[in-house]
């Protein structure tokens, strides 16, 4: 089994359906662009549900984070209303959040060029954050409005050179790169996200997406990156206890898209042992 089948396995929104529009080893690839970049990297994530963000995203992205400090990279996370919190997650100086603001479209390519000239991007990552769509709106997966609490970081994005987007059900920033094929499938939005990346990670849970991206460097530099079970469960707990939700019932619970503890475990577990396999340790 590879990488690319534990993190589309329990698919409950058809997500997988899109995978025979991707290369075969989607995710390795991926990883593989991922290593050939060079220059700080801007991991972009936040997802607005009701009145605080999801557990989907910023853990996946916290992964990411640590993975590409090991291998030496500058990160920078890219949020919006919960910069405090993911300053808090991922226990980073306060320069290294980049707090994008909710603003209007000419003052946020205006952000957006600040962005780009003071960190000088060689890559961006952007992990289950909501895009816009054609109508220049922000939809969450039930299709509801959420414009005026998230930040157009779509201007952002689309102007680094070398992109990674991963996403679990259409409306997250790097789908637009299967903008034709989303709504085709009904269990998926009917208003896709339109900004594209040059490389799409799917999966069931964004951020498994994230662990299997951080499980193909690994084994691509040889060296077990990836945080373990305790780790992600210690995270989870940290955001919920912050105020985070889980995406799908809005609720505070130690769950992520109503997958379990035990399920994220178990995905962490089998990439783990798909490491192991590799020779790396």
């Amino acid at each position: 089994m590879s990488i690319e089948d534990i993190i589309l396995s329990n698919d409950t929104r058809g997500v997988s359906r899109l995978r025979r529009k991707l290369p075969l080893d989607f995710c390795k690839q991926a990883a593989d662009y991922v290593r050939e970049s060079r220059g700080p990297v801007l991991i972009i994530t936040g997802f607005y549900v009701g009145t605080s963000y999801e557990t989907d995203g910023p853990i996946g992205a916290v992964a990411i984070g640590r993975a590409l400090k090991s291998l030496r990279r500058r990160v920078y996370y890219v949020v919006d209303g919960c910069a405090d919190m993911m300053r808090e997650l991922a226990k980073v100086p306060d320069e290294q959040v980049i707090e994008f603001p909710v603003a209007g479209h000419k003052d946020s390519r205006a952000f957006a060029e600040k962005v780009l000239t003071d960190v000088k991007p060689g890559l961006a990552v952007s992990i289950e954050r909501c895009g816009m769509t054609e109508e220049k709106k922000y939809l969450n997966m039930r299709g509801k409005d959420i414009s005026s609490h998230t930040a157009k970081i779509d201007y952002l994005f689309q102007r680094v050179d070398r992109t990674v987007g991963i996403g679990d059900g259409g409306n997250e920033i790097g789908m637009g790169l299967l903008y034709d094929e989303i709504p085709k499938i009904s269990t998926l939005v009917e208003s896709p996200a339109i900004t594209p990346a040059e490389h799409l990670i799917i999966a069931s849970v964004s951020n498994w997406g994230g662990y299997g991206l951080v499980g193909y460097l690994s084994i691509l530099s040889g060296r077990n990156l990836l945080l373990s079970a305790n780790e992600d469960k210690k995270l989870i707990k940290k955001w919920v206890d912050m105020g985070g939700v889980d995406g799908v019932s809005g609720e505070k619970t130690y769950t992520v898209d109503n997958t379990t503890p035990e399920q994220n475990s178990d995905i962490l577990a089998r990439i783990h042992q798909e490491i192991a396999a590799a020779g790396v340790k």
